[in-house]
């Protein structure tokens, strides 16, 4: 089941009572449910919603595990301009927690003015970053019908913007008087295949009780504990004035808010409770930090039956009177009557059944760049191979060496003289502590790799002093490093061409037995979705043949990324609707291609539009099932693709990833020479992934030669117990034959 996002559209949505809901028909379907609030006022403890699931459904976790980070720590993020970096830090919390789960339900920010720069879009890019279908929840709360369903106008167009996947609309809190025309004009603004529903407003959700209040004041509960706590505060009264006047204006349900010191008004509060001349008084609310006569006191705690709670706090009656009237109704947990409540508005509200079906059916496919890089560092870690980095002296290489030590991502050796890298650390204040160094030039290694070397390219007609002068070569000799095994994978390019840095592997490494040539893909990353370009930098004028090769070995790199393959063969024509050797050479790839793979969904040739843009495809290729949701793009050229690429990567802001290269026996990655600190922890991430999916393939082949030995050797017992079986048989019939004849003799002769 895919996790789901709960976000409120505004403040005072009443998004508390949604939640509750959800984690109910949640738990009563899955045993691992998980719950998360991406930030907390100041701690977990102290936020009510948590508590209350925390405490009702009885959760496993830590409290640490529960949130992102506080509203101190977002607003210095986003004041200081690093919100990605906020991004990042919720993720990698979340993502934690879903690791112990089936399913998580999260709880969206609560617009209480602590991080005033966090609103709704905040709460979309999230749930998309953690591929949450997201449930918004829309204030219907003191609004007109109009008012509401603007609101949910503006909520349902800022999801369209941020492409969020949405699950349903909650309209929260409307009035009675008002749910059936909300119903229908909401059926008629939302488009048919969206779902929503209409909770209507309950005085006993809609008011806080005494304890809530008490929680949000920071007040201490002088006497009336207990069930006295749970009582709703339908409206307050400030008491100034003397008895007399004071008994007229008590309200059914109300707070009195008086000094402390006012034992007069206490007692004739608690007086009226019990009266059945006056209405029922909820509670007291002593201002000033002032405690009641001692006497007073004695006489309070003597009280057999008070159902009337009686708190202190230590501000004056004025900024109580402003804070009482600021607090908005919640949950708590232990308070029966409003879980009830709320359980029970739900219920009747919403179709359990359908919702259930549709939690369970509803998958979404994005995968968002930050996803997209977690999962990268994630799966590194798993299991750590190591990398050589050709480049140890450049800066970003250094400042990149550094990030992937602290994190684990993988074990790291940095090529170059040892003096000048260290050197060059200590004045970046980099901690290189578990890098290893080694300088090509004095290791002694050299001379190994040297003959390995010559032994690959003697038939070139190298010498073995010339092989012994290449690995001098930082490139040739990190090459040398993965062929051997002493590493799993290298990173390069930083400082070196593209040619400097491949050139090594083509002639030692080379590629796999099931493919053809060397080709590369970049990785896309847009605002929320990654998408496959290939071939971007390695082969300027693929045939077809080369081209359903790239297409083929892209669409294995990218589902090895967590990217589902549906592979666009692009070309300026879509279709049967263009003519001429550039649109054959690519219909020819298709061709091929389908024949090779018949299971890849691939669609060519076609346009770039109509590959990514779904209205397009409806008209240009209305049954095709690649047409629109495109995810790998094949080019049919260099000069296209690479055009294509920076192209994207400049204008849309889309942060590229790669050139990644594909098809070689050993992982050997090429980087730009304007990559940033963040290019390079990425291609090390998918290099050591490179090799641990090169380290599977290596361990499947041998499983499948042994169990064909193993077969080959069942066969050849086989047919030397069926020879064995074969000469018995004939020896049997011999017998026979010749005691039938030897009977027929003496039958003669008789």
């Amino acid at each position: 089941m895919q996790s789901v996002y709960i976000a409120g559209a505004g403040a005072g949505s009443g998004k508390a009572v949604v939640v509750l809901g959800f984690m109910e028909l949640l738990s009563a379907i899955n045993r691992r449910v998980g719950f998360f609030r991406p930030i907390v006022s100041r701690t977990v403890e102290d936020d009510h919603l948590t508590s209350l699931i925390r405490e009702r459904y009885d959760l496993p976790f830590p409290a640490e595990q529960l949130y992102g980070c506080t509203a101190d720590q977002a607003s210095e993020l986003v004041a200081s301009g690093r919100y990605d970096e906020l991004l990042k830090l919720i993720l990698h919390r979340y993502m934690l927690l879903e690791e112990k789960c089936d399913m998580v339900l999260c709880a969206g920010t609560d617009y209480d003015g602590l991080v005033p720069s966090l609103e709704f879009d905040f709460n979309a890019d999230l749930a998309n970053n953690f591929g949450c279908t997201i449930v918004v929840v829309v204030k219907g709360f003191g609004r007109s019908p109009e008012e509401a369903l603007h609101a949910v106008h503006m909520a349902h167009e800022s999801m369209v913007n941020r492409r969020g996947d949405l699950l349903a609309t909650v309209i929260n809190g409307v009035h009675p008087d008002y749910v059936d025309i909300v119903k229908r004009r909401a059926r008629a603004v939302l488009p048919s295949t969206e779902t929503f529903y209409v909770l209507p407003e309950t005085e006993a959700l809609g008011k806080p009780t005494i304890g809530e209040l008490s929680k949000a004041l920071g007040g201490h509960c002088l006497c009336g504990e207990g069930d006295a706590l749970n009582q709703v505060v339908t409206n307050y009264k400030i008491a100034a004035m003397e008895v007399p006047d004071f008994l007229n204006y008590i309200e059914d349900g109300c707070l009195i808010i008086t000094p402390g010191d006012r034992s007069d008004i206490i007692l004739a509060a608690l007086a009226a409770d019990v009266s059945a001349s006056f209405p029922r008084v909820a509670g007291l609310l002593l201002t000033g930090g002032l405690q009641p006569a001692e006497n007073v006191q004695r006489l309070l705690n003597g009280l057999r039956r008070n159902k009337v709670s009686i708190l202190s706090v230590d501000s004056d009656t004025f900024q109580t009177a402003l804070a009482v009237n600021k607090v908005e109704s919640t949950i708590l947990p232990g308070d029966d009557r409003k879980i009830a409540a709320a359980l029970g508005l739900f219920e009747q509200n919403v179709e359990i059944k359908d919702l259930q079906e549709r939690i369970s059916l509803h998958h979404s496919e994005r995968i968002t760049p930050l996803m997209f890089e977690y999962e990268l560092i994630h799966r590194a870690k798993s299991q750590r191979k190591r990398i050589v980095l050709p480049e140890g002296t450049d800066e970003r290489v250094l400042r990149a060496a550094e990030i992937l030590s602290l994190r684990g991502v993988a074990d790291l050796v940095l090529l170059g003289n040892p003096d000048k890298i260290q050197r060059r650390a200590g004045e970046l204040g980099l901690k290189l502590d578990d890098v290893t160094v080694i300088d090509p030039v004095s290791s002694p290694k050299r001379d190994e790799y040297a003959a390995v070397y010559f032994g690959l390219r003697k038939h070139k007609g190298i010498s073995e002093e010339m092989a012994r002068d290449a690995l001098e070569d930082v490139s040739y000799f990190g090459t040398l490093m993965v062929y051997t095994g002493d590493a799993d994978g290298m990173v390069s390019g930083a400082m070196h061409t593209t040619q400097h840095t491949i050139r090594p592997s083509f002639e030692t490494i080379k590629t796999k037995p099931d493919t053809k040539l060397v080709s590369s893909v970049f990785f896309m990353c847009l605002a929320d979705r990654v998408l496959v370009y290939g071939d971007c930098a390695v082969n300027p004028n693929p045939d077809a043949e080369q081209l359903a090769d790239i297409a083929i070995t892209s669409a294995g790199t990218a589902a090895a990324f967590g990217v589902e393959p549906r592979v666009a063969m692009l070309s300026y024509s879509t279709g049967a609707s263009g003519k001429g050797e550039d649109v054959e050479r690519v219909r020819e790839a298709v061709r091929i291609a389908r024949e090779r793979r018949p299971d890849l969904k691939l669609e060519g040739p076609i346009q770039y539009d109509a590959a990514v843009d779904v209205s397009v495809a409806r008209s240009k290729m209305p049954d095709s099932e690649v047409a629109g949701q495109a995810t790998v793009f094949i080019f049919p050229d260099l000069n296209t693709g690479n055009n294509t690429y920076k192209a994207v990567q400049r204008s849309a802001g889309a942060v590229a990833i790669g050139p990644v290269l594909q098809g070689l026996n050993k992982p050997v990655n090429d980087l730009s020479r304007g990559c940033t600190v963040t290019d390079i922890v990425n291609t090390v991430a998918i290099t050591a992934i490179q090799a641990q999916e090169a380290e599977k393939e290596a361990q499947e082949k041998v499983r499948h030669e042994a169990k064909g030995e193993a077969a080959q050797e069942t066969g050849k017992r086989a047919e030397t117990e069926a020879g064995k079986q074969g000469e018995k048989t004939t020896g049997k019939r011999a017998e026979t034959g010749a005691e039938k004849r030897a009977e027929r003799r003496a039958e003669t002769e008789t």
